[in-house]
């Protein structure tokens, strides 16, 4: 399944190119251009659930920073991930100094010592925490006056045409939703399916000033019958995390939600199945503390 979870990471690079929101992006380049420029020192960059190395190398191509020295690093809890990101990103530029770190965000960010960094970034990530809790803690990561970009944040609608059947269609999303609010992982909360706009007054709480918003949601279609790039994988990956989530729930009758199941897998290999995601991506500065 390892393998599986990364070629999942790896096929939604092209998802999220398209779906990152290109106003809040431009107001964070307008930031860090303007940092590096008055900055005697290299930025220190730190990517929380870092996974695979897909945003190392989006930020690349997408010019974020100029050719000065960047100390990037790349936190996530699955030591897996962090190996394949080594070896995603073995030719980075000289300049970019890539560091690997194995370590869960919020048990990071509650270390003492923690030096803050410039710029935080999160990219599907938050929906996996704890918000009251989590966002506090983050906050340690960042020095007065750094910038976050915390993007992909899912916020309650998951949607997939073609109806199977209007009913059970409903039903799984709904339950597929609750999943997400009632997770439980080391005994404590996990998740929220509403996350998105939620962070608009959870932000502000800890000390994360909101400079930019606007939604970016996963839009995968067929084009001809096909899918670009390997978003079919993709499409199978979250068909399966649903069954996954769901396959004991009481509320659906397992003959019912299996034939469902198949049917969804079924409508991806025929080139049929439309996905949209609704989330939102944030950026901005975060507020200095009070003395």
């Amino acid at each position: 399944m390892e393998d599986s979870f990364i070629r999942y990471l790896t096929a939604k690079r092209t998802v999220d190119d398209r779906a990152l929101n290109r106003t809040v992006w431009q107001q964070l380049v307008q930031s860090v251009r303007s940092l590096q420029k008055t900055q005697q020192q290299p930025l220190r960059v730190l990517e929380l659930g870092a996974g695979a190395g897909t945003m190392v190398e989006r930020l690349l191509t997408w010019e974020l920073f100029d050719a000065q020295a960047v100390h990037y690093t790349l936190l996530d809890a699955d030591p897996a991930l962090l190996d394949a990101a080594r070896t995603r990103l073995s030719t980075l530029p000289q300049w970019l100094q890539p560091s690997f770190v194995v370590a869960d965000a919020v048990e990071y960010a509650e270390q003492e010592n923690i030096l803050p960094h410039d710029l935080l970034i999160a990219n599907a990530v938050l929906d996996l925490l704890d918000l009251p809790t989590a966002l506090p803690a983050l906050r340690r990561l960042v020095r007065d006056g750094g910038l976050f970009y915390f993007t992909i944040n899912f916020d309650g609608a998951t949607l997939l045409e073609p109806t199977v059947d209007p009913m059970l269609d409903a039903a799984i999303e709904n339950a597929y939703h609750r999943t997400m609010d009632e997770r439980v992982l080391a005994g404590r909360p996990s998740g929220d399916s509403r996350t998105g706009r939620h962070l608009f007054t959870q932000l502000p709480a800890a000390g994360f000033t909101i400079q930019a918003a606007g939604s970016s949601d996963w839009v995968v279609f067929p084009q001809d019958g096909t899918y670009v790039a390997d978003e079919a994988y993709f499409l199978h990956f979250i068909v399966h995390t649903m069954q996954s989530a769901l396959h004991q729930h009481a509320e659906l009758p397992a003959h019912a939600f299996a034939s469902w199941i198949a049917a969804r897998h079924a409508q991806i290999d025929q080139g049929k199945l439309v996905y949209i995601a609704h989330q939102l991506d944030f950026y901005g500065i975060v507020t200095p503390r009070k003395l």
